[in-house]
């Protein structure tokens, strides 16, 4: 049942009720009646009981099958104590970084500690370890010894097994080893953690469990294991040579669909195996909507209303998650690790009725912020055979050219899309979700490109071209540079034709592998030409469990084993982001350097096409 939104308040106040939520304290489980609780949830970030809150997601789903959950928000990970306060779950503790990974919210790609943290009360920074999930493992195993502890979420997703790690520049091994952990759920993990926590229930050990899809367990022998099981490098082999991790990269690219997964086995010393078995099957629609609709307080915990709440709260109160996973399959993205290839949707009726209870909130102004999720436009599979045969190994649906059978349709989104304009004191619908603009200039149908451009744009698009360099955007797995332009002159004829006041803006991406020095100048024309200023530009972050993260490492494609260029000096670096920004006059003198290095000494001058003056 959908609870409203004043059934979810304190009587005559505008605060969520704290009985709305899970409990955060013996006191709180005590008030439900508990004498103990199922499930210890400790998390990285601070309590938002909303379904875009992975914590959330999970201690819901959790309660929705009889299991008794409670919350440790952000413990203290120098006090041992800190994982106490709920005493010893009956069946296990359960142990994630947050919706980030911790590493990523601490630090820039230039390693610089960031001042601020969106997921933590008042957006204080520091009130999480670095290896958020590493530390809070062993916190918890120092005082509880042999309760199971599995961990979950984006952080131990993407390290779930021998991994790059770009802030210590090594190869960091499988995260459940460091963590002293039992079991990783790893992906989306509502079917595995129900699996895991039945299993426990039954009283099966945890080191029982090595046949639950979506896990990841540690052995002393693989003799149980199929015929079939891929036994990748050692990590000892791929300590010894970068090649060996790309080759076991490669596998695990390959072993990502659950329809054709084959168990993953990598080898530690002392006769250790981390084990990974095939990926849950997606969500069916009707399980995903049962998901969104369980009793959400939709708010931050009220114990952070004094530091002024969870800031990232802001960013998705009144969005709207319509689908999962992303067949776009970028080289820099880790989704198609974490959330897989095939396409998932929530129904019309499930959106409009999360939409309806949005409009009951008194701080909601008529405007929902986004409908979308990795990429807004997917809402069904690349094909009639992903639902029943998964993802094609080895070949990607939209790039470099699309899959003949690629199906291209907006026609269901547009429908959700007027049904939620049309809702009662609904004012406007934005899209803030990515886009994939090669997908809406594939569609023969014009209109969701017209109805974006007339209904769904808040004065400004994102849309990541990412580089203007058609050889690096194959590296990236993005459509070649032609497309875009052809989506950028449409989206400003439809924006003149209809008398509107709104701007594309283009995210821009330096220094990722495969783009040299000269392919940045080929960039800087790029803007020069579009009459873009960009005032951001991201450089490339390599984070665990990308494509792009193992040829910066590896220096390796590891889709084809070719060389790839990577650069890797801050002052290379530097130059490369400078030229995005050559207008900026900071950055004359590096703007200067790299155009004599690149040979482009023509685009310095007094000309209408040259960059920078004499």
């Amino acid at each position: 049942m959908w609870p409203t939104r004043q059934q979810l308040l304190v009587p005559g106040s505008s605060v969520p009720d704290a009985t709305a939520f899970l409990p955060m304290s013996r006191a709180a489980a005590k008030a439900r009646g508990w004498d103990e609780v199922d499930f210890v949830y400790v998390s990285g970030d601070a309590y938002v009981d909303h379904p875009s809150f992975g914590t959330a997601i999970i201690s819901r789903v959790l309660e929705s099958q009889g299991y008794k959950v409670g919350i440790i928000a952000q413990p203290d990970w120098r006090d041992p104590a800190s994982v106490t306060v709920l005493g010893e779950p009956r069946l296990g503790f359960l142990v994630s970084a947050g919706n980030m990974d911790s590493m990523v919210n601490h630090y820039t790609v230039a390693k610089k500690r960031r001042r601020s943290d969106a997921y933590s009360p008042g957006g204080v920074a520091g009130l999480r370890p670095d290896h958020a999930c590493v530390v809070y493992g062993n916190l918890i195993r120092r005082t509880y010894k042999k309760t199971p502890i599995i961990l979950g979420g984006i952080e131990a997703s993407l390290r779930r097994l021998a991994h790059y790690d770009y802030w210590s520049d090594s190869l960091k091994r499988s995260i459940l080893l460091d963590s002293g952990a039992d079991l990783i759920s790893y992906g989306m993990g509502e079917r595995s953690i129900i699996e895991i926590a039945d299993a426990l229930a039954s009283g099966l050990s945890v080191h029982d469990l090595s046949f639950i899809d979506g896990t990841v367990y540690k052995a002393r022998s693989i003799a149980h294991l199929p015929d079939d099981a891929i036994i990748l490098p050692s990590f000892e082999a791929m300590q010894a040579n970068p090649r060996e991790y790309a080759t076991s990269f490669a596998k695990q690219c390959e072993n990502l669909d659950p329809f054709s997964a084959h168990i993953l086995v990598e080898e530690y010393p002392h006769d250790v195996f981390v084990v990974e078995n095939p990926p849950s099957k997606p969500l069916s629609m009707a399980e995903m909507d049962a998901v969104y609709a369980l009793p959400y307080a939709r708010d931050a915990h009220p114990s952070y209303a004094r530091a002024g709440g969870v800031p990232a709260l802001a960013e998705v109160r009144f969005s709207l998650t319509s689908n999962r996973g992303c067949m776009g399959d970028c080289s820099f993205c880790a989704l198609n690790f974490h959330q897989g290839r095939i396409i998932q949707a929530r129904s019309h009726d499930s959106i409009l009725a999360e939409a309806r209870l949005m409009t009951e909130d008194p701080a909601f102004k008529g405007y929902i912020h986004d409908v979308g999720g990795p990429t807004a436009n997917f809402r069904v599979p690349a094909c009639a055979k992903q639902l029943k045969s998964g993802a094609c190994v080895g070949k990607r649906c939209l790039s470099p050219t699309p899959c003949k059978s690629l199906r291209v349709t907006h026609e269901d989104y547009l429908t959700l899309l007027r049904k939620l304009r049309g809702l009662p004191g609904v004012k406007k619908v934005f899209i803030r979700s990515g886009l994939r603009f090669d997908y809406m200039m594939l569609d023969d149908d014009p209109s969701f490109m017209h109805e974006l451009v007339r209904h769904h744009v808040s004065g400004q698009l994102r849309v990541a071209p990412e580089h203007a360099s058609d050889a690096v955007l194959e590296v990236m797995g993005k459509p070649p540079i032609g497309v875009f332009k052809r989506f950028d002159a449409e989206f400003k004829r439809l924006t003149k034709k209809f008398g509107l006041k709104q701007y594309l803006v283009a995210y821009l991406m330096s220094s990722h592998p495969g783009a040299t020095l000269e392919d940045a100048v080929e960039l800087a024309e790029f803007v020069r030409d579009m009459g873009y200023n960009p005032e951001q530009v991201q450089d490339f972050y390599p984070t665990p469990s990308t494509v792009s993260t193992c040829m910066y490492f590896t220096g390796l494609d590891p889709r084809t084993m070719e060389p790839v260029y990577v650069a890797k000096s801050p002052h290379e670096k530097a130059m490369q982001r400078a030229l995005i920004q050559y207008r900026n006059p900071k950055n004359r003198k590096l703007v200067r350097e790299a155009l004599v290095k690149a040979g482009r000494t023509d685009l310095i001058g007094p000309g209408p096409r040259c960059l920078i003056r004499k």
